[in-house]
């Protein structure tokens, strides 16, 4: 991003929080408040949805909303303050009930609310973390994660460890899962399958010399386009437990001796 002034970063900083404490800042120019800017904002996400961030452009959302490119600026700012206005607005929290059964369970709770959202809005995952929109919305989901990490009592030295496993994990599964949806609607699948027949046939020590990759056991799901979710809850188990037993270990070191009761 390019460097932003005081003034560019507060008028950014108002319209992120416009619901939450805020109000926009109104455009210098032109008419007053011609535009609404969720139904902007609205606008951009369906062209991100539809083209990516390479097809994003302020001209094509312009479009859609039957102005000029440069009748946006005076509601968004510049165009990487539009992205990140986006991102946030087309990250708002579902409401749920976590299921309290388990602190595996409610990651998982937590984990699929946010794939299914990345899973909608594929781009979401394309932005560096390096730039969080740090608004309301992208911080609601941090917050509900902290809630439950807190509620299972986990140490809290452990927490920042956690919250970047699970956000990885769970950004990851999603940008697998929009690749292999879209090799499904394509000849991808059946070029991969050609590729690795082939590979097999012309090399002939290839079982030698991966023994462990061909006898890794078929993943638990029935379609391999499901593969990415389904394998979500096993490996936030993984982590629930790390997450448990090493917060008994924490408290070990500070209270003393524990149970092995106090682990499971």
């Amino acid at each position: 991003m390019v460097a932003e002034s005081n003034i560019s970063v507060e008028a950014y900083v108002r319209r992120l929080w416009r619901h939450r404490g805020t109000t926009s800042p109104t455009p210098r120019r032109g008419p007053r408040q011609q535009l609404d800017l969720d139904a902007l904002l609205d606008a951009a996400v369906v062209v991100a949805d539809s083209e990516g961030l390479g097809g994003l452009s302020t001209r094509a959302v312009a479009a859609r909303l039957g102005i000029s490119a440069m009748g946006l600026y005076p509601y968004v700012g510049s165009k990487d303050q539009m992205v990140a206005l986006m991102q946030d607005h087309a990250s708002a929290m579902p409401v749920w009930t976590d299921p309290e059964t388990s602190l595996a369970a409610d990651l998982a709770e937590w984990a699929g609310h946010l794939f299914d959202l990345y899973l909608s809005h594929p781009w979401l995952t394309h932005i560096p973390w390096t730039e969080a929109s740090g608004g309301p919305n992208e911080q609601d989901w941090l917050e509900r994660l902290l809630v439950i990490l807190d509620h299972w009592d986990t140490a809290g030295a452990l927490r920042a460890a956690g919250v970047t496993s699970l956000y990885a994990t769970v950004r990851a599964s999603a940008q697998t899962s929009t690749a292999y949806r879209d090799l499904a609607h394509s000849d991808g699948a059946d070029q991969w399958l050609k590729r690795a027949a082939t590979t097999r046939h012309l090399i002939d020590d290839y079982a030698q010399r991966y023994p462990y990759s061909l006898r890794l056991e078929p993943h638990g799901a029935l379609d391999w386009q499901d593969a990415p979710r389904t394998s979500i809850p096993s490996v936030i188990d993984v982590i629930s437990q790390g997450l448990k037993a090493a917060s008994v270990s924490k408290r070990h070191e500070t209270h003393g001796s524990v149970t092995l009761t106090d682990v499971n």
